[in-house]
């Protein structure tokens, strides 16, 4: 008797482990099928009329600059039923800058930034995407930036869909990364005299995206 209800635990224990081996995998089956998401599969514009690219840098250690990118354009494939095959481009024109002070844009377009005559795009090209939970996304990708292409992670959140009063179906996103500018070669600096330096290495790119769905061809 004793043997059998030893053969019963050890029964027990591998199916328990059985469970918990397959259930994040039925949990990601939950969130991709969702009808809702399905009927949103499609190609999409970003519409830079009513959507930000932008970021916020810390500045002398005290307080936040922000700026915007006023000329972009980027396309996504979106996969309801199958999240995990959606992807994102994006190209920026990096002198298209814009942080409210035209000496600062001045500034940050020449070389010891951006370098924007050499380097006049910042370009984005998804490599992965997946569902975290509910309306939580996060796609990454290589983010090229002065000639430099390293890995990005942006996590999204969505907004939902809609139809605007011209009959556009509308995606809308908004999400963000942070990077440290360092690793794409923007190193400039200035040492204060109250000790740390003028501009944060640590970048907050902030993304704020409606996307119109293009309409499905004859």
């Amino acid at each position: 008797m004793a043997q059998f209800n030893r053969k019963r635990t050890a029964e027990t224990a591998e199916n328990a482990e059985s469970a918990a081996t397959t259930a994040p995998a039925a949990t990601a089956a939950v969130l991709d099928a969702d009808p809702g998401l399905a009927a949103l599969t499609g190609d999409y514009t970003i519409d830079p009329a009513h959507s930000s690219i932008g970021f916020t840098v810390r500045h002398a250690m005290v307080t936040n600059v922000r700026g915007t990118f006023g000329a972009y354009e980027g396309t996504l494939r979106l996969d309801g039923s199958e999240p995990s095959r959606s992807t994102a481009s994006l190209d920026v024109e990096i002198a298209s800058i814009d942080t409210g002070i035209a000496d600062r844009d001045g500034h940050l377009r020449s070389a010891d930034f951006f370098d924007a005559e050499s380097f006049p795009q910042m370009t984005f090209r998804s490599t992965a995407a997946e569902r975290v939970s509910g309306d939580r996304y996060r796609i990454t990708g290589d983010l090229t930036l002065r000639d430099v292409t390293k890995p990005l992670t942006i996590d999204l959140e969505f907004h939902g869909s809609a139809t605007d009063v011209y009959g556009a179906e509308r995606v809308g996103f908004e999400g963000s990364a942070e990077i440290l500018r360092s690793d794409w070669g923007l190193t400039w600096n200035a040492a204060l005299e109250t000790g740390g330096v003028m501009v944060s290495d640590k970048v907050k790119l902030l993304f704020d995206i409606s996307a119109v769905k293009a309409a499905p061809q004859a």
